[in-house]
């Protein structure tokens, strides 16, 4: 059984804390995960909402885990040299370590995110940046996963990232039947920069409008001038804009919008592949093939698998 421990600091983000909690540690026997909370020292730990988690182990556990979980906490400085010392040890023999939120300055004060790429709160991204130069900060992504350490942005991004790895531990199929059970999307297209502002401008505005109709043509040849025809403006003018709504460029949001079409076509027809990409406007089964297995990691006959059953 793999063993994951999360590592609960004073003050630490209630939510964050329950993510791994719920992922990791509600499961159907044969479990494949055996999941448990330390702290510094064994007792009550504080968290931000006011109220207090009792831990029965201290330190010591992580010297057990295969996979050690730090939830963010506040404020974002770097942990006692105790808990950097366990943190290092543990990643020394091999575990693999995992942050939510503004837990990336726990492993980031431990030494383990130099010359890596992380994430975490956007709102904390900077911060990050600043106080620990030698980590490439990410501040738009969901997670960023560099093989034995993970890093997840803030808050929610941390259901993505634990969802990712029981994917890789067990399966498409496994981690879409965990989505199922938390009534999440088993894969949430785009980064973080989507939510630092509104995705779409106001109802009425031209650049709604264009995005209504961008997606009422998705299997017409959309141009980035075709757009900015639509929504009344020059093309810089569009572009600035739509970055500046949208957190990504036209041609991106308008990729991410085919492959959720196409998405949708796999789970819900029997239309082949080759129609699917016509539909979606992905033109061919091989682009349709590459920007699933570049966005989704899984196959177009994989991911209908998963949501119709063997008979698909």
């Amino acid at each position: 059984m793999h063993r994951v421990v999360a590592l609960a600091l004073p003050d630490v983000v209630a939510f964050d804390l329950s993510i791994p909690s719920q992922v990791f540690g509600r499961w159907a026997e044969p479990a494949p995960y055996s999941f448990e909370v330390c702290g510094p020292q064994p007792g009550p730990v504080p968290t931000t909402t006011g109220f207090s988690v009792q831990v029965t182990r201290g330190l010591e556990a992580l010297a057990e885990a295969d996979t050690v979980v730090v939830p963010g906490y506040v404020p974002n400085d770097c942990p006692a040299d105790e808990v950097c010392e366990a943190l290092r040890a543990a990643a020394d023999r091999g575990a693999r370590l995992m942050s939510v939120c503004t837990g990336a300055f726990a492993l980031a004060g431990a030494g383990l995110l130099d010359g890596r790429g992380a994430a975490t709160h956007w709102a904390a991204a900077a911060e990050l940046a600043a106080s620990y130069p030698a980590v490439d900060v990410d501040p738009d992504v969901l997670f960023v996963d560099t093989g034995q350490i993970l890093t997840s942005a803030g808050l929610a991004a941390g259901i993505d990232l634990c969802i990712h790895v029981v994917r890789q531990d067990h399966g498409a199929a496994v981690a879409a039947g965990l989505a199922r059970a938390m009534v999440v999307a088993p894969y949430r297209d785009g980064g973080q920069a989507q939510f630092l502002t509104r995705p779409l401008a106001a109802a009425g505005d031209g650049l709604a409008s264009t995005c209504e109709w961008m997606v009422a043509h998705l299997a017409d040849p959309l141009t980035v001038d075709g757009m900015a025809r639509h929504a009344g403006w020059a093309r810089r003018t569009f572009a600035r804009r739509f970055l500046a709504e949208t957190g990504t460029t036209p041609l991106r949001w308008l990729a991410a919008q085919r492959l959720d079409e196409a998405r949708r076509l796999l789970e819900t027809t029997d239309l082949s592949v080759e129609q699917i990409a016509g539909l979606s406007g992905l033109g061919s089964g091989a682009n349709l093939r590459l920007h699933f297995s570049q966005g989704l990691g899984v196959t177009p006959t994989a991911y209908r698998r998963t949501y119709q059953g063997a008979s698909a």
